[in-house]
């Protein structure tokens, strides 16, 4: 899957693309109502950051990432049970200042996200994170176990009022509707959902590709729009489907659509150093993809939207 995701790249070379990026700096865009500028690409520190096994290549991966103009870093306590957090936070111990840092917390009683909070912050070698989500909201039962009394959205409010967290989210990949409730009804700074062209669901129109309201409901239809109203900071997610739309469009073409989206950037798993420097020229070479290219990407990826959402309805972000 590594390789085959890399397909694009000799064409790319034969553009000139590498050199053209070079010197080209990192775009970076506003994260929505936090005001802050980060990079339109953030460095993935979930399954794909812990396929490197040995600490050093992944120390040497983040610190990599950060020298060629990454600024956000997005972690998790879920991710390796804290194995993700301990890798970022010996990169934090003496880059702190440079990065955008996030991490989740996926506990649902607010005593014990509390504690899990406060042992990240340990884990990260830092007393504030810029970005702290709930991590992964599924179903509707798992929202209300969320906004119960005693849940951890009160424990988020708590942190964010004593500055362990300079701002809130929720991240989902899963339902798009319950997602869409969550933001309506709650104060999120921000938001980190899955948004990829296979996940739309188009069918023909008489003005070209429209959305088919006949398929299941997507986060790019239903829940980003809300999100963009209550300006939140977006972040989009799973842009290459966990690996299951690699080889069904370009992998250039994959991160131009997610961008091309209205978010403020994109995070992606680079479990080789050279996906990062790949990645790095695509981002540095940026242009948004036309709404008619869209829409058609989205008509051809159409086919693989049912399994996707049955993969991700069970799928575990860990």
């Amino acid at each position: 899957m590594d390789l085959s995701r890399r397909k694009f790249l000799g064409t790319a070379a034969a553009t000139g693309m590498a050199a053209q990026a070079r010197n080209a700096p990192m775009p970076a865009r506003t994260l929505g109502k936090t005001g802050a500028k980060v990079s339109v690409l953030a460095f993935g520190c979930g399954s794909r950051f812990l396929m490197y096994k040995e600490e050093d290549k992944a120390l040497e991966a983040a610190n990599k990432a950060i020298d060629l103009g990454i600024t956000y870093m997005d972690t998790a306590f879920g991710y390796g049970n804290g194995v993700s957090e301990t890798r970022i936070g010996k990169v934090m111990k003496t880059r702190r200042k440079e990065v955008w840092l996030a991490t989740k917390i996926n506990k649902r009683d607010g005593t014990e996200a509390m504690r899990v909070i406060e042992d990240s912050l340990k884990r990260l070698q830092t007393d504030q994170v810029d970005l702290l989500h709930i991590h992964s909201l599924t179903t509707a039962e798992d929202l209300a176990a969320i906004e119960a009394k005693g849940g951890v959205l009160e424990t988020l409010y708590k942190v964010r009022d004593q500055k362990m967290a300079r701002f809130i989210g929720i991240t989902s990949h899963t339902d798009p509707t319950v997602l869409k409730t969550a933001l309506e009804r709650h104060d999120f700074d921000c938001t980190q959902m899955a948004l990829n062209a296979a996940r739309v669901g188009m069918k023909d129109g008489q003005r070209g590709m429209e959305p088919n309201p006949a398929m299941p409901t997507s986060f790019e239809a239903i829940a980003l729009p809300v999100a963009n109203r209550k300006k939140m900071g977006v972040i989009a997610m799973k842009i290459f489907g966990q690996g299951h739309i690699v080889d069904k469009a370009p992998i250039e073409k994959l991160i131009r659509y997610s961008l091309s989206l209205p978010v403020a950037a994109a995070v992606l798993g680079m479990p080789q150093l050279g996906f990062i420097d790949q990645n790095v020229e695509i981002a540095r070479n940026f242009k948004p993809l036309p709404k008619k290219e869209m829409l058609s990407m989205a008509q051809d990826l159409a086919p693989v939207k049912a399994e996707l959402d049955r993969f991700f309805a069970d799928h575990l972000d860990a």
